[in-house]
C-alpha cells in the first residue's frame, strides 16, 4: 500500500528529525556549560566548538539524504493534482470574472470548425460557449465540444477581442468542475514568457507551476511526467512583434518554433492534449508554412446582433439612454455600428464607458472601427475611476500616467523583464521584476548603498567591546558592510529565501551550502586566530562560514502561491526568518568567542545584534530590491504600488495572471503605450 508506506516514511524520518534535534541541543548545552565554568585550554574549547558543529553538521547530512516517499507515483500523482486543481479553479475563476465586467452575465459566443491542410483532428462542426440562452440546442457546448474532438488538441482562434481567452477560460472551469481523479488539471500560460530556444514544453509548464503556484520542482516535475497538467496556451501572436507595417510576421521565428514543439509533444504513443489560442490572421500567416497538426482549430464568430442587444440591454442601469443606440442596432443589423460592436471586448468596452452616465447615442455619430475604438478607450479610465470603488481617491489622470509607465517595462524596444525572450513584447507585470523599469544602474547602486548602510549600523557594537577586540569588530564589520555592497550592484535578478527541507534537492542543496560555507569559514578563522586567539578566531569564521552556508543553500528564484503580491510577502518574511536563524546562530558562535576574552553575557548579547543585521542582508533580495525600486520611482508610480494594482484589477482595468498582473487586454495595452499624457474630453 503506497499510502501505508508513505505514512511509515514520514513517521521515520520525523522520529530521526527530532532524535537530531535532540542531539544538537544536548550538545549545545554541554558546551555552553563547560565554556561557563572555565578552565579550559585553547585546544580544549576549539574541541568543544568542534563537536557542537559536528553533530549540526552530521544531522545536516543525514536529513540532506532522505528520499521521496516510497510507493505508486502514479497515485501520488493524482493527489497532488487534485491540490492543483483547486488552486487553479481558485484563481482562473476571478480572471473569469474579471474578463466578463466583474459580472456574470456571458455572451454566449459561437464558433465553427476551420477546415485544417494536413491531418486534422475528428470534432464537431460548430458550437457554443453554453447551452445556455439563444442558439441552436443542437450545437454542443465548450466543453462537450472538447471532449468529443479526438485527439483532444484545440486550437481557437478569433479577431481582437473576439474572446478568446473568455473561452478557454470557461473551457477549464468547465473541465474542472466534472473532473475525473485521473484527468489532467488545466493549467493557462502566457506563451510571451516561453523561451522556446532554451524550454522545452515539459519545462515550460513545470516553471508555471513553480511560479504562479509555488510547487517544489520534483513534484511539479511529476505532475508533469505523468501526464496530469493540460497545457491551456494563451497567445501564440504575442510570441513575435508584427512586421514594419503592423502585419502579422509570415516568419514568426518564436511562434514558429512553439508550433513546432507542439507538434513534437506526446503522451505515450499520441499526440498530447493541448489548448492553444491565437489570433486569426497571425494563424492564417504561420499555417502558410506550419500548423499545429492532429488538432482542431476553431474560429469564434462575432457576436450576432441579437445577442449583443441583449448584453448591453442586461448591463445597463438605465435603459432611456441606451434606447437611441439599442434601436439602431435592431433597424440595422448590418451597419457599421453593428459590425464593430460584434465583439466581446468592445461590448464590455462600451458598456463600462456608459455604465452610470454618458450618451451611449454619441457612437451614431462616429465615422468607423478606429474613431471608435479611440472614443471608447479614452473614456475607459476615466469610467472605470468613476465606477469602482475607489478609497484612496486615484484620479483618472493619474491612472492613466501610472498605468503608461508600466507598459514601458513591456516594450520590446524597452527594459523587457529577463524571463521575456528579446524582441517580443511582453505582457505579465510581475512586481520583483519590475525594478529595471526605475533604471538598472540607479537602482542597483542605491540598493548596495542602503545595504552598506545598514550593516555599518552595527558598527557601535564595536565600541561598546573591550578594546582588544574593538579592531576586530570593526575590521569584519566593514568587510561585509563593502562585499554586501558589491554583492548587490552586481546582481541582476535578485534571489529569494525559501525553505529547503520541502524536496530531496532543497536538502541536498542547503547541506552542499553548509558544508562550503563551514569550509570556508573554518580557513578564515584559522588565519583569524593567528591574531585573537585559535578558539575566538575559530568561532569568529564559522560564524560567516554559517552565513555563507545559509545564504547558498536557502535561496531560490521567488515564486508565488496566494496571488501577485505574495512573492513579495513572503519573500520578506524568508528573509526574516532566514535573518533571525542566521542571528541566532551567529550569535552563539560570536557570543562565545567573545565570552572567552570579557564575558559570555556581553558575547551574547552583541551577537544575535549583529547576526540579525547581516542575516537581513543576504535574505530579503528581492522584496528589498522591489522596495528600492518604489523609492527610485517615486515621481512616476505611487508608492504602494501594489495596492494601486489590487485596486486596478477590481476596476477592471488589469487582471491577474498567476503572480502577475496583465492588462484586461492587449488593446488597452497598447494604447496606454501610444499615449503618455491623459486625452483631453469635451
Amino acid at each position: 500500500m503506497a499510502g501505508l508506506g508513505g505514512r511509515r516514511q514520514r513517521r521515520k524520518w520525523q522520529v530521526i528529525g527530532a532524535l537530531g534535534v535532540l542531539a544538537i541541543v544536548v550538545s549545545a548545552v554541554y558546551v555552553v556549560w563547560q565554556l561557563m565554568h572555565g578552565g579550559l585550554g585553547p585546544s580544549d574549547t576549539a574541541g568543544l566548538v568542534g563537536l557542537l558543529l559536528g553533530v549540526a553538521g552530521l544531522v545536516v547530512a543525514v536529513v540532506a539524504l532522505r528520499k521521496p516517499i516510497e510507493g505508486n507515483d502514479a497515485e501520488l500523482a493524482r493527489g497532488w493534482a487534485a491540490t492543483l486543481a483547486r488552486q487553479v479553479e481558485e484563481g482562473e475563476s476571478g480572471v473569469w470574472r474579471q474578463l466578463l465586467g466583474d459580472d456574470t452575465r456571458r455572451i454566449n459566443l459561437t464558433y465553427n470548425l476551420h477546415p485544417a491542410a494536413a491531418r486534422p483532428a475528428v470534432a464537431p462542426a460548430a458550437g457554443r460557449l453554453t447551452t445556455e440562452g439563444s442558439g441552436p440546442v443542437t450545437l454542443p457546448d465548450i466543453v462537450t465540444y472538447y471532449r468529443s474532438t479526438q485527439p483532444l488538441r484545440l486550437v481557437v482562434t478569433g479577431a481582437a477581442g473576439a474572446g478568446k481567452t473568455v473561452l478557454a477560460l470557461e473551457l477549464m472551469l468547465a473541465l474542472l468542475d466534472g473532473r475525473a481523479e485521473d484527468a489532467p488539471v488545466p493549467v493557462r500560460i502566457p506563451l510571451s514568457r516561453w523561451d522556446t530556444e532554451r524550454q522545452s514544453l515539459p519545462k515550460l509548464l513545470q516553471q508555471r507551476l513553480i511560479e504562479a503556484y509555488d510547487w517544489p520542482a520534483d513534484l511539479a516535475a511529476g505532475l508533469v511526467r505523468h501526464g496530469m497538467v493540460l497545457p491551456v496556451l494563451d497567445g501564440l501572436d504575442e510570441m513575435d512583434p508584427p512586421a514594419p507595417d503592423g502585419s502579422p510576421d509570415p516568419a514568426a521565428p518564436r511562434a514558429t518554433t512553439a508550433v513546432q514543439a507542439l507538434n513534437t509533444y506526446q503522451q505515450g504513443r499520441d499526440a498530447g492534449p493541448l489548448i492553444l489560442t491565437c489570433r486569426t490572421h497571425h494563424y492564417d500567416a504561420l499555417a502558410a508554412h506550419t500548423e499545429v497538426l492532429d488538432a482542431a482549430r476553431i474560429t469564434i464568430a462575432p457576436v450576432g446582433n441579437v445577442d449583443a442587444q441583449a448584453y448591453l440591454t442586461d448591463r445597463a442601469l438605465g435603459t432611456a439612454r441606451w434606447q437611441p443606440l439599442l434601436n439602431h442596432l435592431a433597424a440595422h443589423p448590418s451597419a457599421l455600428l453593428a459590425t464593430v460592436l460584434s465583439t466581446p471586448w468592445r461590448l464590455c468596452l462600451t458598456a463600462t464607458v456608459y455604465h452610470r452616465d454618458g450618451d451611449p447615442g454619441e457612437l451614431l455619430t462616429l465615422p468607423n472601427a478606429d474613431t471608435l475604438d479611440r472614443h471608447l478607450l479614452a473614456r475607459y479610465i476615466p469610467a472605470a475611476t468613476r465606477t469602482a470603488p475607489n478609497p484612496r481617491g486615484y484620479t483618472p489622470q493619474d491612472v492613466h500616467r501610472w498605468l503608461h509607465h508600466l507598459t514601458t517595462h513591456l516594450d520590446p524596444t524597452g527594459t523587457l523583464p529577463t524571463t521575456t525572450p528579446q524582441g517580443a513584447e511582453a505582457t505579465d507585470l510581475v512586481l520583483h521584476e519590475l525594478w529595471p523599469l526605475a533604471g538598472r544602474t540607479r537602482v542597483r547602486t542605491t540598493d548596495a548603498l542602503l545595504t552598506t548602510l545598514a550593516v555599518l549600523t552595527t558598527l557601535p557594537l564595536a565600541w561598546t567591546a573591550p578594546q582588544q577586540l574593538t579592531g576586530l569588530l570593526v575590521a569584519l564589520i566593514s568587510v561585509f558592510a563593502v562585499l554586501a555592497g558589491v554583492f548587490d550592484i552586481t546582481t541582476d535578478s535578485p534571489r529569494s529565501a525559501a525553505n529547503p527541507l520541502r524536496t530531496p534537492q532543497g536538502r541536498r542543496k542547503l547541506a552542499a551550502g553548509l558544508l562550503v560555507g563551514l569550509a570556508a569559514g573554518l580557513a578564515a578563522g584559522l588565519l583569524v586566530g593567528l591574531a585573537t586567539g585559535l578558539a575566538a578566531g575559530l568561532a569568529v569564521g564559522l560564524a560567516f562560514g554559517l552565513a555563507l552556508g545559509l545564504s547558498l543553500g536557502l535561496t531560490r528564484e521567488p515564486g508565488a502561491n496566494l496571488g501577485a503580491r505574495a512573492v513579495i510577502r513572503s519573500d520578506a518574511l524568508a528573509g526574516l526568518t532566514f535573518g533571525l536563524t542566521f542571528g541566532l546562530a551567529a550569535g552563539l558562535l560570536l557570543g562565545l568567542a567573545a565570552g572567552l576574552a570579557v564575558g559570555l553575557a556581553f558575547g551574547l548579547a552583541t551577537g544575535p545584534v549583529f547576526g540579525l543585521a547581516t542575516g537581513l542582508v543576504i535574505g530579503a533580495q528581492a522584496s528589498r530590491r522591489y522596495a528600492v525600486f518604489l523609492l527610485c520611482s517615486r515621481r512616476r508610480l505611487p508608492f504602494r504600488l501594489a495596492l494601486f494594482l489590487d485596486w486596478a484589477v477590481t476596476a477592471g482595468l488589469l487582471r491577474y495572471s498567476g503572480p502577475a498582473y496583465q492588462y484586461r487586454h492587449r488593446e488597452l495595452q497598447h494604447w496606454l503605450r501610444q499615449h503618455p499624457h491623459p486625452p483631453t474630453l469635451p
